[in-house]
């Protein structure tokens, strides 16, 4: 299957000047909102705690948004600019809808409030110390290339910053871990063990599927009819030799023959019996084993079905997790009776693509089939993102405004629609400015990728982060993807395993290295606010 080449990103200043003028006007008018909605306590604390949560958006952007679309660029499907509009829409749709559950594990899951006396200035300062530690840690990550997790990283920096705080409280009589909720980290730390291997398992799988059943079927098909051209070529031209070697009298016997059977020859429903030449004899033979090649079958049955499944797995995590969070009332038996039309939608429509691609280079139909499969899946895949890792900034600074707000640490409100948006841009702006570091590592380093594998990991990463929001546990989806990208390379055998070496170091160091800086980050803090 071809290669399509991945479009760099190009430095753009007119294009980096309308991104940072998008950024600081919505980041002005949050602003301008936030101190209204706080009623204006702590103003210098809720501008502080805006750049800082702001700031981590801007680097989940380019680490955990950049890795999310590194499969999608990295095959050529889609250009940066498109994945940049993709991830707008669907990224801050998957929080909208989707994220809830997951907000509220990173926002008071990780910390247990009850557990020693705080006061709302240190809660604030937690979270702040958290977000601007794991913002430091991504942005690290990220101008390497690492793609590293932004769960680990912000888990963390609030586990860091808790610790202290409570070190601090309880004096030094071993209560100092009280704060922290280990059975919930340890809950979530098993699920950063499984994360890749499911990642890996469930590409591995699916991949083999498609590389057995789709591309090396077409491998085969077009090997056969390279032979069986090579082969008429080599006839017609021993034909033409033959014929040479004749005298006049036989050449007029045998074009005379030639020339009856051409006349019946290109007719659809011909009768072979009826030919004279052995010239056209023979080749009826060679076309005959031709036709005899189903050469679209894989298109025709399996492509479809392959999409279709993908459809509904992603369709069903939609409905029976976004949907079900606006309350339409929807009964198990309606969801099930949608997600089939929506399966055996995408299998027609997929069908009569494939159809009209008939008489077409099978390689280039395939191709483009899949990069259209891929746009799906990335797609999906940023809804998913969204619903899952957008929560590490937006989870600590929602617990921020709320105590600002109250001065209350138990003060929870619904989540207000202009801190989506205003975080949502800041990590499509983060994606644009610095994720091409991460995009080339997950697109090309770790394995090679076109739009049948990258449509696989996507897929595959798409449905185990989805599987994991509805159980409301904010896995890596960084881990998963790049599990399935390496699943994808196993089955290939092109895996680049070396390359896993600093991003395993990367993965490791990660949470320590967060937690670290977010202890240092809370002593500075606790100077200048108390």
């Amino acid at each position: 299957m071809p290669k399509a080449k991945t479009a760099p990103m190009q430095p753009m200043p007119k294009a980096n000047a309308a991104f940072a003028i998008l950024l600081l006007g919505m980041v002005s008018y949050f602003i301008y909102w936030g101190l209204g909605y706080t009623q204006y306590h702590h103003v210098t604390l809720f501008l502080i705690a805006t750049l800082f949560g702001v700031f981590m958006a801007f680097n989940i952007g380019g680490n955990d948004v950049a890795n999310s679309f590194g499969t999608s660029v990295g095959a050529g499907t889609l250009t940066v600019t498109q994945a940049l509009l993709i991830a707008a829409v669907f990224e801050v749709s998957g929080a909208v809808i989707a994220g809830g559950e997951v907000t509220e594990t990173i926002r008071s899951g990780i910390v247990d409030l009850n557990a020693l006396p705080l006061k709302p200035i240190d809660l604030i300062l937690i979270m702040m110390s958290a977000l601007l530690s794991a913002a430091l840690w991504l942005l690290f990550a990220t101008k390497k290339g690492l793609p590293v997790s932004t769960t680990h990283a912000i888990i963390g920096g609030i586990v860091g910053s808790s610790v202290v705080l409570g070190s601090q409280i309880s004096q030094g009589d071993g209560s100092a871990l009280a704060m922290v909720k280990w059975s919930e980290v340890g809950r979530i730390a098993v699920s950063w063990v499984l994360s890749p291997a499911l990642g890996g398992m469930v590409s591995a799988t699916i991949f083999y599927v498609v590389k057995r059943q789709v591309l090396d079927y077409n491998v085969r098909v077009i090997a056969q009819l390279k032979a069986i051209k090579a082969e008429k070529k080599a006839y017609k031209e021993q034909h033409r030799q033959q014929f040479a070697a004749l005298d006049e009298q036989e050449k007029i016997q045998v074009a005379t023959a030639m020339a009856r059977d051409a006349e019946i020859y290109d007719e659809p429903d011909y009768d072979p019996n009826e030919l004279e030449s052995e010239y056209y004899k023979g080749l009826h033979e060679i076309n005959t084993r031709k036709d005899a090649i189903d050469t679209y079958r894989a298109l025709y049955t399996w492509v479809p079905a392959i999409l279709s499944i993908g459809g509904m797995l992603i369709s069903s995590m939609l409905i029976f997790k976004g949907l079900k969070n606006l309350n339409l009332g929807m009964s198990a038996l309606t969801s099930a009776f949608l997600l089939l039309m929506i399966g055996a939608g995408i299998w027609l429509a997929t069908f009569m693509y494939a159809k009209n691609l008939k008489r077409k280079d099978l390689d280039k139909s395939t191709f483009l089939v899949f990069s259209w499969m891929q746009v799906l899946t990335a797609a999906s895949f940023a809804f998913s993102h969204g619903a899952n890792d957008i929560a590490n900034a937006i989870g600590p600074f929602a617990a921020i405004m709320d105590v600002i707000r109250s001065n209350d640490i138990n003060a929870s409100s619904p989540m207000q629609p202009v801190v989506l948006l205003t975080f949502g841009v800041a990590l499509i702006v983060g994606l644009w400015f610095v994720g091409k570091e991460v995009i080339q590592t997950v697109g090309k380093d770790l394995a090679e990728l076109h739009p049948s594998s990258g449509f696989v990991a996507e897929l595959s990463a798409a449905t185990v982060v989805m599987a994991a929001s509805v159980l409301g546990l904010p896995v890596s989806s960084t881990h998963i993807l790049v599990g399935a990208v390496l699943g994808v390379g196993v089955i290939n055998r092109n895996a680049n395993w070396k390359m896993m070496k600093p991003i395993g170091l990367a993965w490791v160091v990660t949470l320590p290295a967060a937690a670290m800086l977010s202890i240092s980050s809370f002593l500075i803090l606790q100077i200048i606010f108390k």
